[in-house]
């Protein structure tokens, strides 16, 4: 496989390798911890507002691909394909084999569509609890492009690398005894299938996609295929359905029983190294074969394992940073997590399966199709940071989206699995394809996006089959009869059953989005309702207390009420006091409707001060960055380093909450840069406390962005001056423009806050009520 890189790439060799006495400085890819987020956080934040114990983990796993594979690889200590459970977790000890995996990254869902291969040396053991080996942490060699571990009771050194649909596993066994390999499709409901053909070195087989959420349990339509081909001739080789082992058996087809199942293969009594190629498709085991053949080929270990090292450079190496080598440690570990979801669905033909159930397969005609947007938490920043850094990436993610509503008839709101799932409030694909259309990637056919979306802000899903499916947005009619979600309408089609007043917060968001697009297409009627709608904010924030509060139909407040409940019925994942603060699109509106500047100021202090501040789930992100809409921008540039510090570090523990599909970590990324996207769909990032002493993003056709924090560091994260570009700067806010087209932001940083830098009006972000004053 030979790669050629654009202009750009080169540019960023040119950064990263040059130095002086020809001693090369390390890459981006030689800073990662890929095993960060795999143990319970230690952050204060975490042991203080997690409830459920999957929270207290990051949920990461150690992957091993290219950006946003289809299939990643990771070395699995955990079985299951079960809700909340990730193939891997530091604290065990036990190795059971290489996992291909679809795991949502950082999540509290389930795998699927996954097979394990497990190599082991004398007695044949299937079970993958008991074949389980030893290992040492200190023996691991972790790296976006590689893993590598000594299994101690085995004696084997198992190895894995991999492009973005196919991988190669290098297994050296040193015991001299009987070599083995285990393969196993796994499925939680026994549905796997396995077959071998010993005279041509191949194993082929799937295993069967079911639903979660809408439909779990369902089939999803389509399955997990897989192709793996030997390098050395097979011995012996026969299949086992749970204890039982099939001698000679070829063939093996589960019958739902929920045993375990597989294939083994056996390379005879002496000391050798195997090697496994491995073809992954979501189509069929032609597709498997033929991604295998097109991405890896005849190339070797090594050469697979140099280029996806090359691709991982290329991708991390869009935003070069100069600082402490921990620092640098923290932030391309972050940027790697943020590139894992979404998946690549299709093959390298274009061949995907139908939206939603499976049959006929499409084809992506000029785009990668793909799926598993974990999308309530990543339209935050995750998405924003892919549109920032790779746009035309992002443009073919947002395709995606549309050829799903297309292809189901409905935008899909949560859209995992291939399916619509209603996992989650809210309907952010519309913040997700507004951002993309004002920040100018328009590789996407945005008017039929725009029809599906403004389906589903108007028209009220009446068929009970579909809606219970997914399909449509969650309490619309109540939402558009009252201008709130009121506390009788719960939403028992959907997981998440009730959270009311979140759901109308994030409803008038999404409008807001909505009337972006709808004013770039001209549609001036929709846009004037949409925004008529953005201010539904108001319909659940109590002027009486200033917070977000449950209201009845018949406008009465919820009488029992506690703004710092850490949870209530009415609030997703967190307390009324951080969900208060999710009026993104109209900040200024927000601080007049809760007392003014001083109220609005003393209650962020109140959040930050007293403790309720959570950072490990994503609605309260955008908070640290509320202060410069009311005149105070030096607490954000507190706060935020405060935070990074905090809730960030570079162990195993080293994630406070869910990483939730790299919104964990795109919220570090940008403020480790300096800036944040609060309002996606507006053309904006506001300001925080640059880390490093300059940042670079590398755009198209050469162009850079710098922004160099002269004189920072902890104890000076404050703002005292700034230039842009050569002019006197003191707006707390940056255009995606300014970005984009290149430039030089240079900030003087100092010990105590310049408490006049950036308090003007002219220097405040946009709010929706600012702009209808003017």
């Amino acid at each position: 496989m030979h790669l050629q890189f654009p202009r750009h790439v080169l540019l960023i060799s040119a950064i990263l390798f040059t130095s002086e006495n020809s001693f090369a400085q390390k890459t981006p890819i030689q800073y990662v911890e890929t095993r960060i987020g795999t143990a319970p956080s230690t952050t204060e934040s975490a042991r203080s507002h997690s409830e459920a114990g999957s929270e207290l983990k990051g949920q990461t796993i150690p992957a091993v691909g290219v950006p946003n594979g289809m299939t990643q690889w990771t070395a699995q200590t955990r079985s299951t394909e079960t809700k909340c459970i990730a193939p891997y977790y530091y604290t065990d000890n036990k190795f059971q084999g290489f996992r291909g995996t679809h795991w949502l990254n950082g999540s509290c869902v389930q795998d699927y569509g996954t097979l394990t291969i497990m190599p082991m040396s004398g007695e044949l053991i299937t079970n993958p609890e008991l074949r389980g080996s030893t290992f040492a942490h200190e023996k691991e060699k972790t790296s976006p492009d590689y893993y590598g571990i000594w299994l101690d009771d085995q004696k084997i050194n198992a190895e894995v690398t991999a492009s973005a649909r196919a991988a190669v596993m290098r297994f050296g066994f040193e015991s001299g005894e009987e070599s083995f390999i285990v393969i196993e499709p796994n499925s939680d409901e026994g549905q796997g299938f396995v077959e071998v053909f010993p005279e041509k070195g191949e194993v082929v087989g799937y295993n069967p996609v079911h639903r979660i959420y809408q439909g779990s349990g369902q089939p999803a339509g389509f399955s997990g295929y897989f192709v793996l081909k030997f390098d050395k001739k097979i011995t012996q080789s026969g299949t086992f359905l749970g204890d039982t082992i099939s001698p000679m058996s070829r063939m093996l087809t589960g019958k739902g029983k929920r045993e375990k199942l597989g294939a083994y293969i056996g390379f005879g009594e002496e000391r050798q190294t195997v090697t496994v190629q491995i073809g992954t498709s979501f189509t069929s085991v032609e597709g498997a074969r033929l991604n295998l053949e097109r991405e890896i080929g005849t190339s070797d270990f090594e050469t697979v394992r140099k280029t996806a090292e090359k691709i991982w450079n290329q991708a991390l190496g869009k935003i070069v940073v100069k600082g402490s080598e921990k620092d640098k440690t923290l932030f391309y570990s972050a940027l790697y997590r943020t590139k894992l979801s979404p998946r690549l669905f299709s093959d390298v033909n274009g061949q995907y399966p139908s939206f939603a159930g499976g049959t006929p397969l499409q084809k992506a005609d000029g785009f990668d199709y793909y799926c598993d947007f974990s999308m309530w938490d990543t339209f935050r920043a995750a998405m924003p940071l892919e549109i920032l850094t790779e746009p035309k990436k992002a443009g073919d993610m947002v395709q995606s989206l549309v050829k799903k509503a297309e292809q189901g008839g409905w935008m899909p709101i949560f859209p995992c699995w291939n399916h619509y799932t209603a996992a989650m409030v809210g309907d952010h694909v519309m913040s997700v394809m507004a951002d993309a259309y004002v920040k100018h990637v328009r590789n996407f056919d945005v008017k039929s996006g725009y029809e599906y979306l403004r389906k589903n802000a108007f028209e009220v899903n009446a068929d009970p089959t579909s809606y219970e499916a997914g399909k449509g947005r969650r309490a619309l009619k109540s939402y558009l009869q009252y201008g709130y979600v009121p506390l009788e309408d719960s939403v028992w089609q959907a997981f998440h059953k009730r959270e009311q007043v979140s759901r109308t917060l994030e409803y008038a968001y999404d409008d807001f989005c909505l009337s972006v697009l709808a004013t770039g297409l001209g549609k001036s009627d929709d846009a004037a309702k949409l925004q008529k709608r953005a201010l539904n904010y108001q319909n659940v924030i109590d002027p009486g207390t200033g917070y977000a509060r449950g209201r009845y139909a018949d406008g009465r407040w919820i009488s029992s009420f506690d703004p710092f409940a850490k949870r209530s019925s009415f609030i997703t994942e967190g307390s009324p006091a951080q969900y208060t603060w999710f009026v993104p699109q109209d900040v200024a509106g927000l601080e007049k409707l809760i007392g003014g500047n001083k109220a609005f100021l003393n209650k962020l202090d109140t959040l930050f001060e007293q403790g309720h501040y959570w950072h490990g789930n994503e609605p309260n992100h955008q908070i640290a960055y509320l202060y410069p809409f009311a005149g105070q921008p030096w607490k954000t540039q507190q706060w935020t380093r405060k935070i990074i510090r905090d809730e960030y570090d570079t162990g195993p523990g080293g994630l406070s909450g869910n990483e939730d599909g790299g919104q964990m970590s795109a919220w570090l990324a940008f403020s480790m840069a300096g800036f944040y996207p609060v309002t996606p769909g507006t053309p904006q990032y506001v300001l925080g406390s640059p880390v490093f002493e300059e940042m670079t993003i590398l755009g198209d056709k050469g162009k850079k962005f710098v922004i160099e924090a002269k004189g920072v560091s902890d104890d000076a994260p404050y703002i005292q001056s700034g230039t842009l570009n050569g002019k006197t700067f003191t707006r707390t806010y940056l255009t995606h423009d300014e970005i984009v087209n290149g430039g030089k932001l240079i900030l003087q940083m100092g010990r105590t806050p310049n408490k006049s830098w950036g308090t003007t009006s002219a220097d405040v972000p946009f709010s929706l009520s600012k702009t209808n004053r003017k």
